[in-house]
């Protein structure tokens, strides 16, 4: 899934900063929807990511029943983390 897109999909815009507040509230609800209704394993870890990076994303054990996706998930947090301490 390309970011872009699951921006346009869910927020109608790929220029996220431009949303209003409910905008953003209303996108994320959406997200949050698909998230709990995709059965393809790496489009649910797509839409999970998104979701982490808009500080929406259900924990781990509730996302993930399989180790090795909560691994990756973890790893992934771990990256948007570092990437984020680097640029402040």
């Amino acid at each position: 899934m390309d970011f872009d897109q699951l921006l346009v999909r869910f927020f109608g815009t790929d220029d996220i900063a431009s949303l209003a507040p409910e905008q953003l509230a209303m996108g994320i609800e959406r997200l949050r929807l698909q998230f709990g209704l995709e059965r393809d394993g790496g489009r649910r870890f797509a839409l999970w990511c998104l979701a982490y990076m808009l500080g929406a994303a259900p924990d781990l054990d509730v996302a993930f029943s399989d180790g090795d996706d909560r691994d990756a998930a973890r790893d992934f947090m771990e990256t948007i983390d570092r990437e984020i301490d680097e640029d402040d």
